[in-house]
């Protein structure tokens, strides 16, 4: 199971794992699952805590994430903590203020960024195991587009000429960090699937938040 409620990574996610014999399930399907915390300091301790938590409540197979935006003139800043560092109530127009106006003046040239996402598969026997991706970019001097979620509209991709919240959905799942992660693990959970013998009730995924 997706072992999120964020909208927008189940979106992602369950267009990443199309073709796969499972059935997805989220934490949606499991009300009584509380907030998963998010206590580490790296994505991978956070997407492999969330995972492991969510596969022993299930008995599923579960998958979560953690993810974040890198800047480096702000010295990899936000990153682990990208959702979360202007506190609970802050929205993502919010978090995208921050950073740009710590970047008001600064260069194209040194507005490098990245996002770099961990996924975390982990099944009910404890058994873990974790996959990265990254997307290079840079930040852009104002939002632009109104696809995608949380920092899309502000990061460049230089490919493309655009933001990722201006990318067509075909687009964005090739390119996106959280894409690279995923189909890093597509491997893995098919091989999770077989040992299962297809069994789509046992072998269900869940996404994490």
């Amino acid at each position: 199971m997706l072992a999120t409620r964020n909208r927008g990574k189940i979106r992602e996610l369950r267009a990443l794992l199309s073709g796969l014999p499972v059935r997805v399930l989220t934490l949606d399907d499991y009300p009584e699952i509380p907030p998963l915390p998010e206590t580490g300091e790296t994505f991978e301790a956070n997407a492999t805590s969330k995972a492991t938590l969510v596969a022993r409540l299930t008995g599923r197979i579960a998958l979560a994430d953690d993810s974040g935006l890198e800047v480096d003139a702000l010295g990899g800043a936000p990153g682990v903590h990208s959702a979360t560092f202007l506190g609970p109530h802050a929205t993502a127009a919010d978090r995208n203020a921050w950073v740009l106006e710590r970047l008001r003046g600064v260069a194209e040239d040194a507005r490098a960024a990245r996002f770099r996402a961990v996924v975390a598969v982990a099944a009910p026997d404890g058994a873990v195991r974790t996959f990265e991706g990254t997307c290079e970019g840079l930040i852009a001097d104002a939002p632009r587009g109104a696809g995608g979620f949380g920092y899309d509209p502000i990061f460049f991709v230089r490919e493309y000429g655009c933001t990722m919240a201006e990318l067509p959905v075909e687009s964005k799942n090739a390119i996106s960090h959280r894409a690279r992660a995923f189909w890093a693990a597509r491997d893995h959970i098919a091989s999770l699937v077989g040992a299962g013998g297809g069994s789509l009730g046992k072998w269900s995924l869940g996404i994490g938040s």
